[in-house]
């Protein structure tokens, strides 16, 4: 994927892309250079997660409607510096309540009509570990939040159409390669959380055993990159068979853009339900 290979109006007309990417609470001149990025891979649908909860923010949600997507960003939170912002190419998505309440901000769901099709999308970015002092407090709220209302989000979009899962949930999977000790059981148990609920992981859809990787912390000791597979997309599992491609494009991180590959999904709706 990338700005120079898009599979933009090559695709069949049944496909969606989504792509999720965290934009690092970029500023107004690299928020200009991502959305020329962005725009370029031809995505159906953008979530992107850690979006500046200032001006920053508002010039990334005006240049993509420029381009001719509908945008829904909420209005920052006053105690948080991030948000979330969902765009399609429906240029009128429908937000949906779907239980965030004050994560609101966090939490963006949307159902959206598409030349392919109807899907529903939630985007998603859970809070980071914290400072010392109120260390996985809000992380753990976040999660907790989350976990209780995922039974109920497909419901809560409706339209009988696949729903989307996707952003930045700053946790691995449990067979994550290599692991981890910072991770604790509770962090597990909100991956898991998406599987009893009835999600599969789009990534594990297409690749059961490959590890990839979309951030990479400080070397190792044996000066190696610590690598974490932290950006997800989850598909509900009456619509995991239209899951034709899962993958992360490591172009925009390594252009400088962020510091965080994206993730894009491609759904065929015009495979039939499990």
């Amino acid at each position: 994927m990338g700005g120079t290979d898009s599979k933009s109006g090559l695709g069949r007309a049944s496909e969606v892309r989504i792509v999720t990417c965290n934009v690092q609470r970029a500023d107004i001149s690299r928020t200009r250079r991502q959305v020329a990025w962005l725009v370029g891979v031809g995505a159906d649908v953008l979530v992107l997660t850690e979006v500046s909860a200032g001006e920053s923010g508002a010039v990334l949600a005006g240049l993509l409607a420029d381009a001719g997507y509908g945008v829904l960003l909420p209005s920052p939170a006053s105690n948080d510096r991030y948000r979330v912002l969902v765009a399609s190419r429906d240029p009128e998505p429908t937000a949906i309540d779907v239980g965030a309440g004050v994560l609101g901000h966090r939490c963006v769901a949307a159902r959206m009509s598409l030349p392919a099709g109807e899907i529903g999308v939630v985007g998603l970015y859970v809070p980071s570990r914290g400072p010392k002092e109120l260390r996985n407090q809000a992380k753990r709220a976040f999660q907790d939040r989350v976990a209780a209302m995922l039974p109920d989000v497909g419901r809560g979009i409706g339209g009988g159409g696949p729903v989307v899962v996707a952003g930045d949930l700053n946790v691995v999977e449990p067979a994550h390669d290599p692991r981890y000790a910072v991770f604790g059981s509770w962090e597990y148990d909100f991956y898991r959380e998406f599987g009893r609920a009835g999600f599969d992981d789009a990534f594990r859809v297409m690749e059961p055993t490959k590890m990839d990787y979309s951030w990479f912390g400080r070397p190792s000791a044996e000066g190696l990159r610590n690598g974490y597979r932290i950006d997800h997309a989850f598909v509900n599992r009456a619509h995991r068979a239209a899951v034709v491609e899962c993958r992360y494009d490591h172009s925009v991180r390594t252009a400088g853009l962020t510091d965080h590959s994206a993730m894009s999904v491609t759904l065929d709706l015009s495979v039939t339900t499990a």
